[in-house]
């Protein structure tokens, strides 16, 4: 394997201290950062209500409720998903296109498909672990399927996530090796709260397999990814942001009627594993 090399997280105690006295902080050269304020009510809105269940439990118990709560959800057909996402990866500034998850890049909403440089819908949390393909259900569950660089997705296919790897050409700022596939820092967290929903959401009651993560890579159809370090690793330092709220929120909404409870509470990431 390469020499690792050195990630650059993003400025945390800068952005925390921004959020505190409301002001805006410059946007980097990430479209993900540029999206508003989001219009959705904080998190805690929903603590009274949807998370009621949920308040005061730690560990298996926690993960038990939040199973039972974001369980109940409209589901989508595959063919549905792509005008979901169109929704819900819309860009900020400029509302004709997606911005896609591995390279940042914004592109027409249009322009999706299966040509090399079009956009396709990534599952990741990768569907051949578990064997569920594109079923209803975990195979068409939004909160995990993103746009994606066709070309990019294939080169991350089934992998597990991990640090370290040689960087993708393609996708500057992710790493990737023969057993793994390290996202660009703008969407670590990201991937870490969709695959930690994935395990509580499918716990192996409604006919497909327990999902669980596991601090392995190489994991092949196993219902399981890793590594669970890293993934928690990944969502402390890169918590949720405007953009990663203002979807879970158009899921909420508008397709799913579930929610992600690690963007709503990425504390509980820490309290049940």
């Amino acid at each position: 394997m390469p020499v690792p090399h050195i990630r650059h997280w993003k400025p945390l105690a800068i952005t925390a201290a921004a959020v505190l006295v409301g002001i805006t902080v410059p946007a980097a050269a990430d479209a993900t950062t540029t999206a508003p304020t989001p219009t959705a009510a904080s998190a805690g809105a929903y603590d009274d209500t949807y998370y009621k269940d949920a308040l005061g439990k730690t560990g298996p118990e926690l993960k038990s409720a939040l199973h039972t709560i974001i369980s109940e959800q409209t589901k989508l057909s595959y063919d549905q998903v792509w005008d979901a996402l169109k929704v819900t990866d819309e860009d900020p500034a400029d509302s004709g296109n997606v911005i896609l998850l591995y390279t940042g890049r914004s592109q027409s909403k249009d322009s999706n498909g299966g040509e090399p440089d079009q956009w396709n819908r990534e599952h990741t949390w990768a569907k051949s672990h578990g064997d569920f393909g594109t079923a209803t259900g975990p195979g068409t569950d939004i909160h995990h399927l993103r746009p994606t660089d066709v070309s990019v997705n294939s080169t991350r296919g089934n992998k597990d996530f991990d640090n370290g790897g040689s960087e993708v050409g393609e996708a500057p700022g992710n790493y990737t090796d023969a057993d793994s596939f390290e996202p660009r820092d703008a969407v670590k967290g990201d991937v870490a709260r969709m695959i930690l929903y994935m395990a509580v959401r499918y716990d192996g009651d409604d006919g497909f397999a327990d999902l669980e993560p596991n601090d392995k890579v190489d994991n092949g159809s196993a219902p399981a990814i890793g590594r669970l370090s890293v993934l928690k690793q990944w969502s402390d330092e890169d918590p949720p942001d405007a953009f990663e709220k203002n979807r879970n929120q158009a899921i909420y909404d508008q397709f799913q009627h579930n929610r992600n409870p690690f963007v709503d509470h990425p504390e509980w990431v820490g309290a049940i594993w």
